[in-house]
């Protein structure tokens, strides 16, 4: 019986990869079949400057574009339920919290990424152009989680074998996936302000959305990663007899959160609310997929042996 869940588990997960890429072509004809908008000029032979926060095509009634859109945030929706149902039959194939390998710990990061992405889009449906953006990354993640990553359910050992393994890695895995989201609005908006591929960037939404997605989703993704911290600190001291040792995989994610705080800081203080604060924000992105990969995987230290976060 649990053989089975374990395999209708692992089959879940390559088809919700599977929906999340058809989700990315419909994105990306959307993207290519979408106008790229006009600059409006700013009084008589003033200067051009971009247009209002608006989707780069408003569509009359069902378009094409539209319907394509539409279409892609089903899937993504669709991909979901299948993501989550894996995750679920996987911890009850194992007997506990899915969160005791890398490629659970994949699993769930790239889950909590694409619902904040869904979460992005119902208080910003101008973004939707960004989907496969967002989803590019995800997939990437999901095919090393379920190759390279990947690992059979098994009981995990002895030393993690703690209800702090249910409250640090949860919420390191799901500020994970939450600031992945900002990372890629970040990316996207210094493509938007430089003169790179013009005509391919001019489809995205405004520099100034992108701004507001990033900025917005940091917000909620750093504090829920200072719990998480914390979370592992006190987990360290009731297993390892301290409260920081500086362990490579502690010292990585400091300098992250120090780079993330070191954003909104930036974001609120005049003259570096544009690129310089994006800049920092994607310096923090990679920072965190260092740590993830890189740490984890390479790097000899008292996080090692579990591959967590």
């Amino acid at each position: 019986m649990l053989t089975d869940l374990a395999l209708y588990s692992d089959r879940l997960f390559m088809a919700a990869a599977g929906v999340y890429l058809l989700a990315m072509v419909l994105h990306a004809l959307e993207y290519s079949s979408t106008r790229t908008p006009k600059a409006v000029l700013v009084g008589a032979g003033g200067p051009e400057v971009e247009q209002a926060d608006v989707p780069a095509e408003v569509p009359a009634g069902r378009s094409r574009t539209d319907r394509l859109g539409r279409m892609g945030v089903a899937l993504v929706i669709l991909g979901v339920v299948l993501h989550l149902t894996s995750i679920v039959l996987r911890g009850i194939t194992a007997g506990r919290w899915p969160l005791g390998n890398m490629y659970e710990f994949t699993a769930a990061i790239t889950l909590a990424a694409v619902v904040t992405w869904l979460l992005v889009l119902r208080k910003a449906p101008s973004a939707r152009p960004v989907g496969m953006f967002v989803l590019l990354p995800v997939l990437i993640l999901m095919f090393l989680g379920g190759t390279v990553l990947y690992t059979r359910a098994a009981p995990v050992m002895p030393a993690l074998q703690s209800y702090w393994l249910v409250i640090h890695v949860t919420a390191i895995s799901i500020s994970c996936g939450l600031l992945l989201v900002p990372g890629v609005a970040s990316v996207l908006f210094l493509l938007r302000r430089s003169s790179l591929f013009p005509q391919f960037t001019a489809k995205l939404p405004t520099a100034d959305r992108l701004d507001r997605v990033a900025y917005r989703t940091t917000i909620i993704g750093l504090p829920l990663y200072t719990f998480a911290v914390i979370c592992g600190a006190i987990w360290a001291e009731a297993a390892w007899g301290r409260f920081w040792g500086w362990d490579p995989k502690e010292t990585v994610a400091f300098i992250a959160w120090v780079i993330y705080a070191g954003y909104l800081h930036a974001r609120a203080t005049a003259g570096w609310r544009a690129e310089r604060a994006a800049w920092i924000n994607v310096a923090g992105f990679a920072t965190m997929i260092f740590n993830l990969f890189f740490i984890n995987m390479v790097v000899a230290g008292l996080h090692s042996y579990a591959g967590l976060g």
